[in-house]
């Protein structure tokens, strides 16, 4: 087998694998329910994506100085994301000795190992995401990141009546736990995977540069390139229209009174919307560009907040999941390897990578807090309302001011300055 097949399978396995485990524990659905159940406030509730954004986004571009010292990024990978991991069985001894006990202390460790398991997530992606760009050419990243995703989605439709069938039949504690146990399995599956890669030979090594020195190079980068500021602007603007997500669940549940068992029909059907995403955008992606696929994800993200607002019934309002799982699979083809275009050469891509995330990290924090107050003072339908008009304002952004990256032609690199 070339070097090439290999690494396309033992990525895409650990990719693929890794979302099933977050679909196990997923952000959208079981992870609101449990906290709801563990009777969290709609404001800690918010903080659920909130923490988990924050740890994935604010890290990265901190870390890509170090990244660029790296003789291999490998090594480094494997031996960290040990510790992005456990804290899936840890959230499972969680809710199996803890929650029924002290629901509030459960709160604050679940809070802690996602934050633990993000921010973890964050200081490894420029190094995994530098690996996938020497590894896999251009024109197959769609391919490797939608078929993924669309493989995880479909044995994800196992894993939510799995998780479905759990919390309507056990305790809720034990049900929540077997959810993360599933989560548990399918990360030491991913990792396993992982250590099937073959790292490409890199460049020469960058020397070490002091990190305000680093840091200090971002204002230039952006002035240079616009076309990356309007991409970044737009984004951050649509993440206003993401703040919802995370109440699509709690709302649903107690506007029809429905059982928790519920949050595992709405996975399925999250599932059902990533895996048809999947399909059309993984080929968009690699024959069109990634920009398009960004696009119709913030539509998808538009349309799941007017269908929360006019749903009448709990049949209906299922398509708000439906479009937020549209708004993933957009997320999961074209989310990081657009960065990747974006970025002049190949020694530019952990600093694109990391501005692209870290630049997001304060709106993606705020934003979902801003949602949990707007919830206690005025209602979800608020919520649902400012989200919309976010995820509009996002899509005019992006469809009017951003071109496609892999049809421009790519600004200097930004010299480095000790």
């Amino acid at each position: 087998m070339s070097d090439l097949r290999r690494n396309v399978l033992a990525l895409g396995l650990d990719y693929g694998l890794f979302m099933v485990g977050l679909a196990f524990a997923s952000q959208t659905t079981i992870l609101p329910a449990f906290a709801a159940w563990l009777g969290a406030p709609n404001v800690l509730i918010g903080a659920i994506p909130a923490v988990m954004t924050l740890g994935w986004f604010l890290p990265q571009l901190f870390m890509a100085a170090h990244t660029l010292t790296l003789p291999r990024k490998l090594p480094f990978v494997i031996r960290w994301t040990i510790v992005e991991r456990l804290p899936f069985p840890a959230l499972a001894l969680v809710s199996f000795l803890l929650a029924e006990r002290a629901p509030a202390a459960a709160l604050v460790l679940t809070l802690a190992m996602l934050l633990v398991m993000t921010v973890m997530g964050g200081v490894l992606m420029p190094a995994w995401l530098d690996i996938i760009g020497r590894a896999v050419p251009a024109g197959l990243r769609g391919r490797l990141f939608g078929l993924s995703a669309l493989g995880a989605g479909l044995i994800s439709f196992g894993a939510s009546a799995l998780t479905g069938h759990a919390l309507a039949t056990l305790p809720p504690a034990a049900g929540y736990g077997l959810c993360f146990v599933g989560a548990s399995v399918c990360m030491a599956l991913s990792f396993l995977a992982l250590l099937y890669v073959r790292e490409p030979v890199g460049g020469p090594v960058a020397p070490r540069v002091a990190l305000r020195a680093h840091l200090a190079r971002v204002p230039e980068l952006l002035r240079r390139d616009r076309n990356l500021s309007w991409f970044l602007a737009a984004r951050a603007t649509a993440i206003v229209g993401q703040m919802a997500v995370g109440f699509y669940t709690v709302y649903a549940l107690r506007a029809w009174a429905a059982p928790a068992s519920q949050a595992a029909v709405f996975t399925a059907l999250l599932v059902a919307g990533t895996v048809a995403g999947t399909l059309g955008f993984a080929w968009l992606a690699d024959h069109a560009g990634h920009r398009l696929v960004i696009l119709g994800g913030m539509a998808a993200t538009l349309g799941a907040n007017v269908m929360a607002l006019a749903s009448p019934t709990l049949s209906t309002y299922g398509l708000v999941f439906v479009l937020a799982g549209i708004q993933q699979a957009a997320f999961s083809v074209s989310n990081m390897p657009v960065l990747l275009e974006f970025a002049p050469s190949d020694d530019e891509r952990p600093m694109y990578v990391g501005l692209g995330a870290t630049s997001l990290a304060p709106f993606a924090f705020a934003a979902p807090l801003v949602a949990g107050f707007l919830a206690d003072a005025l209602g979800f339908r608020a919520v649902f309302v400012v989200a919309g008009v976010g995820s509009l304002a996002g899509l005019t952004m992006l469809a009017a001011l951003v071109r496609d990256p892999r049809h421009v032609v790519a600004v200097p690199a930004v010299e480095s300055r000790a």
